[in-house]
């Protein structure tokens, strides 16, 4: 394909893609190549649907990258972890979140971003205002929960209230951020939500085909802010049981226009377009009633 492109004197398309499962109603396709088109570039996003891949497999894949010319990849659900020993190095953002959502590909080197720390600390401000403080429960010690727990010990004032399924997980992150930030582990969601200012929805409960919410709706205050970084569906059940008493919510549709806008920085080195991005995300995930 690339010989006849040459031929006609068009530079080939940027090969950009995600690695994760599952991942169809993924909005990243349109964001970027949306991205591409506004400032006159030409770019194909790929989905790499590979379930219950080992390191042996993810290792092959990651290796064929640079080969067929790809400037990039996204990772998402379940790999943000698994890649990280796989990578020929790691930004200060990744190596303090131990999670990758990024891959840059130069000179045949991969090095491992994340954008869901900064994207997440952007979309906190935009939507709440420019000082998060007091407690703020956390719900998920993962991918995307490591990421957040770092964006929020950037703030002064913030104390995190890390909760997961397996504990042992949520004390190995509060341990890799104890000496910058005010963390804890709660055993009961109930211990983080009592007198919380905020919460945040790190995992993908309320992720369709999944109806359930992370916290019960008996937990939530209207005097508090309520985030979730699940955007299939947009209005999540948490999000839809916090609007309903009155609480302030931030959509998963702001995390991932942000993530999305600081990768492809770092895939093509050009600013994005946000509002090129936003625009293709509602497309995707919000198209108007009728």
């Amino acid at each position: 394909m690339a010989h006849s492109e040459m031929a006609h004197g068009h530079a080939r398309p940027v090969l950009l893609g995600l690695i994760g499962s599952p991942i169809a109603h993924s909005a990243s396709p349109a964001m970027h190549e949306a991205a591409a088109e506004a400032l006159g570039l030409e770019a194909h996003y790929q989905l790499i649907d590979v379930p219950g891949a080992d390191a042996a497999q993810l290792q092959s894949l990651l290796a064929a990258l640079a080969p067929i010319g790809f400037a990039g990849v996204n990772v998402t659900y379940p790999y943000k972890e698994a890649v990280l020993p796989l990578l020929d190095g790691l930004s200060p953002g990744a190596q303090a979140v131990g999670a990758v959502n990024t891959i840059v590909v130069r000179d045949g080197r991969l090095t491992g971003h994340n954008t869901d720390m900064t994207g997440f600390s952007r979309a906190l401000v935009q939507a709440f205002g420019p000082r998060p403080e007091g407690p703020v429960a956390l719900i998920g010690a993962g991918g995307v929960g490591k990421a957040v727990a770092v964006a929020l010990a950037a703030f002064d004032g913030v104390e995190i209230r890390l909760v997961d399924a397996n504990p042992a997980k949520a004390e190995a992150v509060a341990a890799s951020l104890a000496d910058h930030a005010a963390i804890r582990v709660c055993r009961s969601l109930a211990a983080a939500l009592d007198g919380a200012r905020g919460v945040v929805n790190g995992t993908p409960v309320g992720m369709l085909p999944d109806r359930g919410t992370p916290v019960p709706a008996e937990l939530l205050r209207p005097g508090m802010w309520v985030a979730d970084a699940v955007y299939s569906p947009l209005r999540t059940p948490l999000l839809t049981d916090a609007a309903r008493i009155g609480a302030r919510t931030m959509t998963g549709r702001e995390l991932a226009i942000h993530q999305a806008l600081d990768a492809f920085a770092l895939f093509t080195g050009r600013e994005a377009p946000a509002e090129a991005m936003a625009r293709a995300f509602d497309r995707v995930v919000a198209p108007p009633a009728g």
